[in-house]
C-alpha cells in the first residue's frame, strides 16, 4: 500500500454535538483513517471532504485552537471514532487524541473511546483521570488471514493483550465485535477469548452500503463461494432471517453462560467485577438515542 497522502487542515471545533446511541458528543480528530477497513462505513466521509483518494490513503490531521470552559461538558458522554480511529499509525507522530485528552482533564466528562491499535496504552494515565473512562476495541475475527485482508491495523493478538492491559487497570472495555461476517465471524469463539477481561460485548451486523458494498461481495464471491448464496440473500434480497437466527443463538448462549444478553442497551451500571453485559446493535442505524435513558 502506497504512503498515505497526510495535511493538516485548521477546525473551528472538534467536539460535535452527537446522535450516536452512546453519547451526548463525539470527536474525530482525523478525518480518513489509514486503518483501511475494506467495509468501513465511515468511508462516506469521503464526500464531504472532496478526497479522490481510496479510502485508507489519505488522512487530514485536525489542529484546534485550546478547548474552552471544559466545565460545561461534565457529565456528558464523549466518544472517541465514530468515523475514524482516533489510534492510527500517525498518531504517534501527530498527537492530536493525546492533545485532546489533555486539554480535557478535570472536564469531569465522561470518556468512551473505539479502537483497533495498541498505541492507547500509551495514553493509559491521561483515561484512568477520567470518570467512568471506557475503552473499546474492534475485534470481528480471531483468525489473522481474514483480519489482514480486512484492515492494516495490528493483529488481534495485540488488540486482546491491550484490553487485558486496560481492564487490568481498572478502566472499563468493550469487545466491539463489529462487523459480523456471516458464517465467518465466530461471535462465541471471541467472547470466550475476552470475557474475563471486558465489561461490555458490543454486537454489529455487517451493514453493506455505499461503495464497499461491491467490495466484500466481490471478496466473498472470490474467497469464500459457498457463502454466496446467504450473501446474496442478505444484501441483494434484503432478509433479516441470518440476523433474527443469530440473535436466538446468542441468546441461548449467554443464558447457558450466566451472560446478561440486551437490545440496544449501553448502561454502565453495573459492578465493575461483573461479567460482560452482551448487547445487540444490529441495524444500529435504527437506534434511537433515547434507548441510552434506559437504567
Amino acid at each position: 500500500m502506497a504512503e498515505p497522502i497526510i495535511r493538516e487542515i485548521e477546525v473551528k471545533n472538534v467536539l460535535t454535538k452527537s446522535n450516536l446511541p452512546v453519547s451526548d458528543y463525539s470527536v474525530n480528530p482525523y478525518v480518513g483513517c489509514t486503518h483501511a477497513c475494506k467495509y468501513c462505513y465511515a468511508s462516506f466521509m469521503k464526500r464531504f471532504t472532496n478526497h479522490t483518494e481510496p479510502w485508507g490513503e489519505f488522512l487530514d490531521v485536525k489542529i484546534w485552537s485550546e478547548i474552552e470552559r471544559i466545565g460545561k461538558y461534565e457529565g456528558k458522554e464523549l466518544f472517541f471514532g465514530s468515523v475514524t480511529d482516533p489510534y492510527n499509525p500517525q498518531e504517534e507522530t501527530y498527537r492530536r487524541t493525546r492533545t485532546l485528552l489533555e486539554q480535557l482533564q478535570g472536564s469531569g466528562i465522561k470518556l468512551s473511546i473505539q479502537t483497533k491499535s495498541d498505541l492507547v496504552l500509551r495514553d493509559l494515565e491521561l483515561i484512568k483521570a477520567f470518570p467512568d473512562a471506557r475503552v473499546g476495541f474492534s475485534i470481528n475475527t480471531l483468525d489473522e488471514t481474514f483480519r489482514m485482508d480486512m484492515d492494516n491495523a495490528v493483529s488481534i493478538e495485540r488488540r486482546i493483550a491491550a484490553m487485558r492491559q486496560i481492564h487490568d487497570a481498572g478502566i472499563r472495555t468493550t469487545c466491539f465485535i463489529s462487523p459480523i461476517f456471516p458464517g465467518i465471524t465466530d461471535v462465541e469463539a471471541i467472547i470466550e477469548r475476552v470475557k474475563g477481561q471486558c465489561n461490555l460485548v458490543w454486537l454489529e451486523n455487517l451493514n453493506l452500503r455505499g461503495s464497499f458494498k461491491t467490495i466484500i461481495l466481490d471478496y466473498i464471491r472470490g474467497r469464500h463461494p459457498s457463502l454466496m448464496s446467504q450473501y446474496e440473500e442478505i444484501y441483494r434480497r434484503g432478509s433479516r432471517r441470518y440476523w433474527e437466527a443469530l440473535d436466538r443463538e446468542l441468546r441461548a448462549y449467554a443464558a447457558e453462560n450466566d451472560l446478561e444478553y440486551v437490545h440496544n442497551d449501553d448502561s454502565m451500571k453495573r459492578p465493575f467485577d461483573a461479567p460482560p453485559l452482551m448487547v445487540n446493535y444490529f441495524y444500529h442505524e435504527e437506534i434511537k438515542k433515547s434507548v441510552r435513558e434506559r437504567g
